[in-house]
């Protein structure tokens, strides 16, 4: 606001401006008595988005400003849905009593909410909420800040696989260099994240200086990246919530390549956390495995889905410990029901750490330390069986007898959510306390007493104790006694019959009545800020154990699973691929019921067995092969038991899928170009470790070109001894299997009878000799008419194009040997010179439409 209009604002305005230019971007909650006003854009802007009113207010001389308010008491419930949009929201209090302030009542921001900064809203209990970070410069540097449960972390990669990294924990808000607001990773960002916030920092904040005292310990130095990426959230911390910059743990390193690499579109396309059609948690696999009882194992079981391990002795670790649980089902069951009677015990001990915790949540955290000596009691019957990892959580259940005691004697039963309004502390806590509350319940008491005292020290009969306004509680006496009173009664009115006095002792009283309430609250207010103290010293070990009943929720979530849909333990070995025997769907089965659910084995062995096209009509189930084989990997990698008869797998590095062009084709891009976008990136990235799944690539151009880039994908992969699954229509890919033992053809059994096919949905050795197009299109309702002419249509081509044997046999011929063109051609001397490992996916793409431009010539 310019100065000469900001002359003419009323000093009410001219505070709000200048709070409001300190936060520019934020939604200015300004406290004026029982409501959050907003004023000029904000309230504009917010109005119609919260359903509020836009009146106005006289700001100063010929100004007006738009305006709307929530009261004090639904502020959150109001906030929570502008952070939800993206919005910033600053909340401004008054800092003084408006009773006792001395002209205008000073205000201050003392909460600033970001889509990523949350800490006392209302939160998924399923899910983290998380701060992001990216720094871009050689390496990609992120960092990740979970305010809620106090986890901050950092890494770095290669700019081929950070977008995935990303991706995985689904952050609320990344903070990025301001340089980077119009690149190409930013649309990237915003295309896979659509509820994302982005917010840019300048150069500054992804400085060192935060993290100075990081880069003297040796294991740091050399993440520089990951740690201007920490930094930048630190900066941030400290403009936004900088009462907790100090209580913020050090950030900790991770290394991604400990676990099995999961792109977005893999996690995307196997619905591994969300199916496909609305976005929920329904039908995913997540769904399936999810019998969770506590948030925080809740949120565990989601991160072991999508970070599966890589580390063969962890898995076993986890194995043991499910096999344990399953066999010891009373065990199991007697611990399941107790973990259900713990609060969100992750999110409380971060409060108790940042002293941030109410009344409300101590009485939950008591509650919750209440079970777990249980907890340990059963454990401790079986201790000598336990294996490792259930030993592990047992020790970090340590001995809360003491802070259950202490909350116990000092909180009442059912604590209340807000802090001032007294009700907390139990009676025997304090004396004076006690006192207090015993004179606001026993003032009529009190003062009885007195007025007997005083009857009988001055002998008038009629004397009483009255009360107004004006002079509080005083002594009544008729004109005719009014000379028996004696020196220490003051005189403060006279009235036609009666005169009325005060004591010192009466005035006394009266102060301490007048004032209980308050004391009673301020006192209260004062001893549950010293509980909070003692209880902050708690947090560590209150995380350890929260972290340890998780583990415990999600083993005995995956133990209940196993059992209930006869899982099998798979024996993790070190040598690579994998066979499974009559392998399930773990979501179609649970949707269909195991007896409808037809099983299939797969084998995948190094040399023998490294690349299975499997062939066969649309609709057998070759889609259903390729995901369920996926699915008891990550499974398998999980630590989980899988559904199968048996499994032997060895540990897969990445998992990589090309199923379907998913919402790609909303963002403006083809089905082909996604497609061939996906290959590319599978192709530089994939190893002989790694399990790629193909299905139906191809099709989004003509038949020829298709043909050709299928075979080339496939040959490529199979000369990297890349384990992989192709699903295809293009029947010619099966003379692969002719040409490289290690390539397999399988194919989907179709039964033919009369003029329709019945689908067996079994995956059999060979290739399929038919498609069934038109027998599949039959069943999808196509009319008859158009079906008999599509048949018609068939037999002609192939009686014109397939006359004769030799005309068969050297189309085959080309097919398996591609002579698109001769040896010394130039197109072919270009391809031989192209750095496949170097170059990006979109420069692959740009060559093949030069090659393509080349040979239409």
């Amino acid at each position: 606001m310019r100065g000469s209009v900001k002359a003419e604002l009323t000093p009410m305005f001219k505070q709000y401006f200048e709070v409001k230019h300190q936060y520019p971007d934020a939604v200015l909650f300004f406290r004026l008595g029982d409501f959050y006003e907003m004023f000029f854009e904000d309230a504009e802007v917010v109005a119609p988005l919260l359903g509020l009113v836009l009146t106005k207010r006289e700001a100063g001389k010929g100004l007006t400003a738009p305006m709307c308010g929530v009261p004090v008491e639904k502020a959150l419930f109001y906030i929570q849905k502008l952070v939800d949009m993206g919005f910033k929201v600053a909340v401004c209090e008054q800092v003084e009593d408006p009773a006792t302030a001395k002209g205008l009542v000073k205000r201050e921001v003392v909460k600033i909410y970001t889509p990523g900064l949350l800490v006392d809203l209302e939160l998924p209990e399923k899910s983290k909420t998380y701060l992001a970070s990216l720094y871009l410069e050689k390496k990609a540097g992120l960092a990740f800040l979970e305010l809620s449960c106090g986890e901050f972390i950092f890494t770095e990669l290669n700019k081929e696989t950070f977008l995935a990294e990303l991706l995985k924990r689904e952050p609320r808000e990344i903070l990025c260099l301001d340089e980077l607001a119009n690149s190409e990773w930013m649309g990237l960002i915003k295309g896979s994240l659509s509820k994302v916030h982005l917010s840019f920092l300048d150069k500054k904040a992804f400085s060192l200086n935060q993290v100075d005292a990081l880069l003297k310990q040796p294991y740091y130095e050399r993440y520089h990246e990951g740690l201007k990426a920490a930094n930048a959230i630190l900066t941030y911390l400290q403009k936004y919530q900088p009462h907790l910059l100090d209580k913020i743990e050090d950030p900790v390193f991770y290394y991604p390549e400990e676990f099995l690499f999961l792109d977005d579109s893999t996690k995307r396309n196997l619905e591994l956390i969300k199916n496909l059609w609305d976005g929920s948690e329904k039908h995913s696999l997540l769904w399936v495995l999810d019998r969770t009882v506590t948030p925080m194992g809740a949120r565990l079981l989601k991160e072991w889905i999508v970070y599966p391990l890589r580390d063969l002795t962890q898995i076993r670790r986890r194995q043991e410990a499910i096999s344990f649980l399953i066999e010891q089902k009373d065990l199991r069951e007697a611990l399941r029901d107790l973990l259900k009677r713990f609060s969100d015990l992750e999110r409380l001990a971060t409060k108790c750490g940042f002293k941030l915790i109410n009344p409300k949540e101590m009485g939950l955290l008591r509650e919750s330390l209440k079970y777990i000596p249980e907890i340990k009691r059963i454990f401790s019957e079986v201790l000598k069986e336990l294996p490792q990892l259930l030993k592990e959580v047992f020790s970090a259940l340590g001995d809360f007898s003491g802070l259950y005691q202490r909350l116990c004697e000092t909180l009442v039963d059912n604590p209340p959510y807000t802090l001032k309004d007294g009700g907390i502390i139990k009676r025997g806590v304090d004396s004076t306390l006690d006192e207090l509350r015993d004179l606001k319940e026993h003032a009529v008491d009190y003062l009885t007493a007195i007025e007997k005292k005083e009857k009988e020290k001055t002998g008038i009969p009629n004397l009483r104790i009255g009360y107004n306004r004006v002079f509080g509680y005083y002594f009544e006496v008729s004109k005719g006694n009014a000379k028996l009173v004696p020196p220490y009664f003051e005189r403060k009115q006279t009235l036609t019959n009666v005169e009325r006095f005060v004591t010192p002792e009466l005035k006394e009283l009266e102060q301490k009545i007048i004032t209980a309430e308050e004391k009673i609250k301020s006192l209260e207010y004062e001893l549950f800020l010293k509980l909070r103290e003692e209880v902050s010293q708690y947090k560590d070990v209150l995380k350890k154990a929260s972290q340890a009943l998780a583990t415990l929720d999600v083993l005995i979530s995956l133990a209940t699973v196993a059992v209930e849909n006869d899982y099998v333990c798979p024996e993790i070995t070190e040598e690579p691929g994998l066979y499974i025997e009559e392998g399930r769907h773990p979501v179609i089965e649970k949707i269909q019921g195991k007896e409808s659910f037809i099983p299939n084995s797969v084998e995948l062995k190094k040399d023998e067995a490294v690349l299975l096209i499997i062939t066969g009509p649309n609709m057998g189930g070759k889609s259903t092969y390729l995901r369920q084989t996926a699915l008891i990997v990550i499974m398998s990698q999980m630590g989980s038991f899988v559904p199968a008869k048996y499994a032997r797998l060895g540990v897969f590095d990445k998992v990589f899928t090309r199923i379907g062009a998913g919402d790609e084709l909303t963002r403006g891009k083809s089905t082909f170009m996604v497609e061939m976008s996906e290959c590319a990136y599978i192709l530089k990235n994939a190893t002989s470790k790694s399990l790629v799944l193909l299905d139906e690539v191809g099709r989004g151009t003509s038949t020829y070109d298709g043909m050709a880039l299928a075979w080339a994908i496939a040959e490529n992969l199979y000369e990297k001894k890349v384990f992989t699954l192709l699903a295809t229509h293009y029947f010619e890919l099966t003379e692969l299997g002719k040409i490289y033992a290690g390539v397999k053809n399988y194919h989907v059994a179709v039964k033919e009878w009369q003029d329709d096919v019945i689908f067996m949905y079994r995956v059999l050795p060979g290739a399929a000799n038919k498609s069934h197009g038109i027998e599949v299109a039959k069943l999808a309702g196509i009319p008859q008419e158009v079906v008999d002419r599509a048949k018609e249509i068939l037999y002609k081509l192939e009686r014109k194009n397939l006359k004769e044997p030799n005309e068969i046999k050297s189309t085959t011929k080309r097919v398996v040997q591609l002579s698109i063109f001769d040896r010394d051609h130039p197109v072919l001397q270009k391809i031989k010179d192209l750095p496949i490992e170097k170059i990006t996916p979109i420069e692959a793409l740009n060559f093949l439409w030069e090659i393509k431009k080349e040979l239409i010539k």
